[in-house]
């Protein structure tokens, strides 16, 4: 088996050395005072591993750090590691079955103690420990063993040859939580630690110093940070809830705040907002996708929560294909992009539409088709036999609870969709719910979009880095969230086919780069196009604010947003 171009297309030219961060403007740590950051969904916990929320990978990349990540450019550089491990280097076993990290010398906890490999192997226990639930279990795909080589060097074996060894570890989903801290928090313990998960030791270049989950974290520079004169402010007061709107106004009219995440607003809104002077919006392309969630299973609350969690109980009216397919047909993408978006945006039928060698480029959906959406409902078995204008089947009403994030372009989304819907006789329940309960990770909440106790739900997501292999495999058989993995996992509408899973090991074992760009393809148009299980609707660009005084800022969408903080400084008057 041939590595090929599948290494060197995803690792930088030259970026074998140790990652040094360099912005021009040296000098003492702490030296800017506080910068402050404001994420209209607030963070709910600290723990990567226990949230699948952007917003909670990404307060907590200010304190917890992996072994490599990707840069702006979507290229891998060493984070924690001394090098990529290549076959070239030596890293990558030949018969691509293993890959051998070595940590860079002399990095230290923000405790002071040191950081060696026993706390790479931790990790991956923890993530992979049987009764926990882990929301980077993907990562881990296909992780026979971890081994300590000695204190600066970590082994990862794979059950089968790895083209792609890059998983674990690698990226702001995928950071290194230290062994001492958690050693207590293995298994159906880990959502119970709620002094590690709110206040993680870590190497990065902050330090928790409050947490109010759901409102206000702070944070102070770290000392024992391993790059001198880093980083340039000595606090940060990072802002959560309220919503994109106030968000938006705080960096690019009021001033009040620093940097400002995810202004999912209409266009015309931001450039109003630029008008008055203070910041400017930046925008990204990447894999980032708003879309449709489908229910396989039944919600009901009649249900015990095994039940709802599975595919025992098929949805009573989402498990017909043809329903799904005629609720994407009657959806106007154009039109939602052009409301939402604008130039942010770009309508889409696929779950991967980037980077472009792995984009299946399906249109089907692009076009609206009513009339056709109406003919499959009757072709299901769906009809208004009372005349209200709702369709029903064997005594009972195609009737569905849509649920989404509280935000302005959702709510509008929802708005449309339900009147499309209505025309073709589907009955539609609109929920918003608050986006940091929603896309939090606390178990005992009803309205996590992990456990979607509704039939269909909204919201976007991506992946780190420029492979989507553990993206794809999130979708695996038994990877659902449930009560045993503590409402954890990737696969939330809970699709199973074995055919898929058949696929997932296909591209876990296969490096040439046209090749898992043909399996991904598949895999995507599975989930997608052929089964509509998940309904793409547009391809977002990643949109913020900074002020204008902010500077060493480079918008990242293959990772953290904020993966270079260290760098960011205050300008000069």
């Amino acid at each position: 088996m041939k590595l090929k171009t599948l290494l060197m297309g995803a690792i930088a030219t030259g970026a074998m050395a140790p990652m040094v961060m360099a912005d021009g403007h040296e000098g003492e740590r702490g030296r800017d005072g506080d910068v402050k950051i404001i994420y209209w969904q607030a963070p709910s916990i600290l723990n990567p591993f226990l949230s699948g929320g952007t917003k909670d990978v990404e307060s907590a990349s200010l304190v917890v750090e992996p072994l490599a990540r990707y840069t702006e450019t979507g290229e891998m550089v060493p984070w924690l590691a001394a090098e990529v491990p290549t076959v070239e280097n030596g890293g990558v076993a030949s018969d691509l079955t293993s890959i051998t990290w070595k940590i860079a010398p002399g990095i230290q906890w923000s405790d002071g103690t040191a950081f060696t490999a026993n706390d790479v192997k931790f990790t991956a226990d923890y993530c992979m420990h049987p009764e926990g639930g882990c929301a980077q279990g993907a990562k881990f795909d296909g992780v026979q063993t971890v081994e300590v080589i000695d204190d600066l060097t970590v082994k990862v074996t794979f059950d089968a040859p790895k083209p792609n060894p890059y998983g674990p570890f690698v990226g702001g989903e995928s950071p290194i939580i230290q062994a001492a801290q958690f050693a207590d928090c293995m298994g159906a313990k880990a959502p119970e630690c709620t002094e590690q998960n709110f206040n993680p030791i870590g190497t990065g270049p902050f330090v928790v110093t409050d947490f109010r989950p759901n409102d206000v974290i702070t944070f102070a520079a770290n000392d024992n940070f391993r790059h001198a004169g880093k980083p340039a402010f000595a606090s940060v007061t990072f802002k959560g809830g309220g919503d994109a709107v106030a968000a938006g106004r705080s960096v690019l009219e009021t001033g009040e705040f620093d940097y400002a995440w995810n202004l999912q607003l209409a266009p015309d809104v931001i450039a109003k907002m630029e008008e008055a002077g203070k910041g400017v919006a930046i925008a990204g392309f990447g894999p980032l996708v708003e879309r449709l969630e489908m229910n396989l299973t039944n919600p009901s609350p009649d249900l015990p929560p095994e039940t709802r969690s599975t595919v025992a109980e098929p949805h009573p009216i989402l498990s017909d294909e043809r329903v799904r397919r005629a609720l994407s047909m009657a959806i106007d993408r154009e039109l939602l992009t052009e409301v939402g978006y604008g130039k942010a945006g770009a309508p889409t039928c696929d779950l991967v539409p980037a980077p472009a060698i792995y984009a299946s480029g399906n249109t089907d959906c692009l076009t609206q088709d009513i009339e056709g959406a109406k003919a499959l409902l009757e072709e299901a078995g769906w009809t208004d036999t009372n005349g209200d204008g709702v369709r029903d089947k064997d005594g009972m009403k195609l009737s569905l609870l849509y649920q989404t994030s509280t935000n302005a372009v959702r709510q509008d989304f929802q708005a449309l969709i339900k009147d499309w819907w209505s025309q073709i006789g589907v009955e539609t329940e609109l929920r918003n719910l608050d986006a940091s309960v929603f896309f939090g990770g606390d178990p005992g909440s009803p309205d996590t979009f992990q456990k979607f106790y509704a039939d269909v739900e909204m919201y976007a997501n991506t992946f780190n880095g420029t492979d989507p292999q553990a993206y794809l495999a999130a979708y695996r058989c038994g990877n659902e969230p449930k009560p045993a993995s503590q409402w954890q996992g990737e696969n939330i509408n809970r699709f199973c086919d074995p055919a898929y899973d058949a696929l997932i090991d296909e591209l876990a074992r296969t490096g040439e780069l046209d090749k898992r760009s043909e399996i991904a393809k598949k895999m995507n148009d599975m989930i997608t196009s052929e089964t509509m299980t998940i309904v793409p609707l547009v391809n977002r660009a990643r949109v913020s604010a900074h002020a204008n005084s902010l500077g060493g800022i480079k918008l990242n969408v293959w990772d953290s947003e904020l993966w270079n903080i260290a760098d960011w400084y205050r300008k000069g008057e």
